[in-house]
């Protein structure tokens, strides 16, 4: 699996290290028990801190995507279906394309309810 930030993108390396992680479980390239790469030694290749690979992986263990393990580092969790990430990842976008254009919070979940219902 290859995770690339870009230092330039005003999104945060954080959420970048995530949506590389999310679009690999989506894409099914990071399949249910798939150890993730070590927050230290991704730290160093992708010249971050270690704490911005940890907010990473922690955003994705709380949508639900991978386990984290003192000792173990980072799996991804299994009977996590591969959609899930794909609708978490669409999920941050619709977020950002919302902010972009002003949307508010509450208009972008009536948005959301309106297509639900659909």
């Amino acid at each position: 699996m290859l995770i690339r930030v870009d230092p330039a993108r005003p999104e945060p390396l954080a959420d970048q290290i995530a949506a590389c992680v999310r679009r690999a479980i989506a894409d099914g390239e990071a399949p249910p028990g798939e150890r993730l790469p070590g927050a230290r030694d991704l730290a160093a290749s992708l010249d971050v801190s270690i704490h911005t690979v940890l907010a990473g992986y922690q955003r994705l263990r709380d949508e639900g995507l991978i386990e984290l393990r003192r000792g173990r580092g980072a799996t991804v969790r299994a009977g996590t279906p591969a959609g899930r990430a794909a609708v978490v990842d669409l999920a941050g976008r619709l977020v950002a394309a919302a902010r972009h254009i002003g949307l508010d919070e509450d208009e972008l979940i009536a948005i959301v309810r309106t297509a639900a219902a659909r």
